[in-house]
């Protein structure tokens, strides 16, 4: 049984299906369409227009919308990062038609009415102001804005309340018109059904919505100098971010560079900063690693927070061990180790349908394509530890430094 099957509709929708044995199905409509596609006077719109989406459609209220497979005892979710929109469902398999046809009717009927949008501008208020009450959230933006400084990609995803009052039904509207548009769209589904299935209900709500092919490209972010920034936000402890920029999600170096990652900061209580900070020092309760790839560019990020006396001792721990990468390679023996590791925790990670299924749309969106786990284990077999040591030169040469006082 191959993991994934894939088929187009004829305007355009690419779908991607999954079956499995199980009672539960997922399906999900994946917009290519994020805040790095908002222009200056749009900022915070693409998450504002998520939100809409469930406050009415031609033909349901908010409240109809939001009890359809709630009341089956099913989800209806979405979520805006920079990059893309996501509307998606969970269900009994027998309910999935139902599941298609509400995210149909969000993504391409909803109304936009004011009474409803009035409410929701302050539900997101509410949003942004939780969010800013957590720096080891909000750093991460913060040094993303500072790292493509002066792009679509350099501004937060949530907007700002000033920002937020200027946007109404024909804003969204505007933005809508634009960005989604079918030859952007995926729709991704897993359950216990064949992909011809998948695909007829697809095509029954999907196929007939008709828009204009996609007319702008987005603009590759500048590089910008490297920095150290300390901001005083009078926080308890001390909230830190190294990095630098990092390759897009098509570059063939994303493999080892996502292994090397996973070496220095990723999930396990073995990887290296953990050890050095937290097993062997006592320095820091959170140190990770992170790398977040976009279609043409992507950063790399090592977080950690601590007290204020131990944070310079931090800094300068992870700075060794980021030069000790760019000095010397892995031995077999230890990369054979982070081999297994990583293709693990995926293993593992797959066993999520449900993320599983957003993650197959997103590749499928991003780059036409999805690599099945047969072609991950090959492309993570075939790392050399040469590979890692030139990766870690690439990036780490020059890095950024951003904290939180």
């Amino acid at each position: 049984m191959k993991e994934f099957e894939t088929y187009t509709l004829p305007n355009g929708i690419k779908g991607i299906h999954r079956r499995v044995k199980s009672a539960i199905a997922h399906c999900a409509l994946v917009i290519n369409a994020g805040s790095r596609d908002e222009r200056r006077d749009e900022y915070g719109l693409a998450h504002f227009t998520e939100h809409a989406l469930f406050k009415g459609t031609r033909k349901r209220k908010a409240y109809q919308v939001n009890c359809r497979l709630e009341n089956l005892g099913g989800e209806l979710n979405a979520f805006t990062t920079k990059e893309d929109t996501t509307i998606h469902a969970t269900t009994l398999r027998s309910d999935f038609a139902k599941a298609v046809e509400l995210i149909t009717d969000v993504a391409f009927d909803s109304t936009y009415p004011e009474r409803e949008l009035a409410k929701e501008r302050e539900v997101i208020v509410d949003e942004i102001n939780t969010y800013k009450d957590s720096p080891s959230e909000m750093i991460f933006d913060t040094f993303e804005d500072m790292i493509f400084e002066g792009s679509e990609l350099g501004h937060n995803i949530l907007g700002t309340k000033a920002a937020l009052a200027r946007h109404g039904t024909e804003a969204i509207r505007r933005f809508t018109s634009r960005t989604y548009t079918a030859d952007q769209m995926v729709f991704s589904s897993i359950g216990n059904f064949s992909v011809n299935t998948a695909r007829d209900t697809a095509a029954r709500y999907l196929a007939g919505r008709h828009t204009p092919v996609r007319d702008f490209e987005r603009a590759v972010p500048a590089v910008t100098p490297a920095f150290e920034k300390v901001l005083n936000k009078h926080t308890h402890q001390i909230h830190c971010i190294i990095g630098a920029r990092a390759y897009d999600i098509n570059d063939e170096r994303r493999v080892p560079l996502s292994l090397l990652v996973n070496i220095l900061g990723g999930p396990s209580a073995n990887s290296l900063l953990n050890v050095l900070l937290r097993e062997k020092n006592g320095l820091s309760y959170n140190i990770e690693a992170s790398y977040t790839p976009y279609n043409d560019c992507g950063f790399v990020a090592i977080y950690f927070s601590s007290e204020h006396d131990n944070a310079d001792h931090c800094c300068q721990l992870i700075t060794e061990q980021l030069n000790l990468m760019r000095r010397e390679t892995l031995s077999a023996r230890r990369l054979s180790m982070a081999k297994k590791q990583f293709l693990a925790q995926m293993a593992i990670s797959m066993e999520n349908n449900e993320s599983y299924m957003l993650g197959a749309g997103k590749s499928l969106l991003m780059h036409d394509d999805i690599d099945t786990l047969e072609e991950v284990y090959r492309k993570v077999a075939a790392v050399t530890a040469q590979q890692i040591t030139d990766v870690a030169n690439e990036i780490f040469s020059s890095t950024s430094m951003l904290m939180y006082r």
